[in-house]
């Protein structure tokens, strides 16, 4: 599947959709095989298109989709199997920064996708080279994502987050007695070990 041509035939026909561009490395011809897709789009309405979006992306079928709580911009984060990250970006709406995740029942799986959709992210700037921002990404992370589950010192590689966050959130899932689907691990994982 092309998604640079398949994206935007999901989402245009939405009669609040200007415009979906492909951006980032994919649109400069200079991606890494984890690089994910990214997607600048315009809208006249953005309520009614983020009401929209889960049902506009269902046919391809993500594992997790959930709005990305730390981006400057709005951006609704798709992640399908291979494993294979998808990023819708508002450019024209911006947004706050958000607190550290409070973890709780209720918040758990959110956590999970987002921290897999951050270290697949991650992955694919390691292999481009991007080792400043790896580094500084990873720092960030603990605070947001890591620290609240009971993570105490920031991880250096991505190895090291990939076992503090497994670690965490099993203690999380016992102490709350919940359990989050493992189908976005068992995806990520081995791209990331790899």
């Amino acid at each position: 599947m092309d998604l640079g041509t398949r994206v935007p035939e999901l989402l245009e026909p939405h009669p609040s959709v200007r415009r979906v561009a492909l951006s980032g490395s994919r649109a400069a011809g200079t991606p890494t095989p984890l690089s994910d897709w990214d997607f600048a789009v315009e809208t006249g309405d953005f309520a009614a298109l983020s009401e929209a979006l889960p049902e506009l992306t269902a046919p391809l079928e993500p594992v997790a989709q959930q709005w990305d709580p730390l981006g400057e911009h709005p951006t609704y984060m798709l992640m399908l199997r291979g494993p294979v990250k998808i990023d819708l970006i508002f450019f024209e709406e911006s947004m706050d920064e958000r607190p550290p995740w409070e973890v709780g029942a209720d918040t758990l799986a959110a956590v999970d996708a987002h921290f897999w959709d951050w270290i697949l992210w991650l992955a694919a700037k390691r292999a481009g080279g991007h080792d400043h921002l790896v580094r500084q990404e990873l720092e960030k992370m603990h605070g947001y994502l890591l620290r609240p589950l009971g993570v105490d010192d920031a991880p250096t590689t991505l190895e090291q987050a990939v076992e503090a966050y497994v670690a965490a959130a099993g203690s999380a899932e016992r102490r709350l007695g919940v359990e989050v689907p493992r189908g976005l691990r068992e995806e990520v994982l081995p791209a990331i070990l790899s």
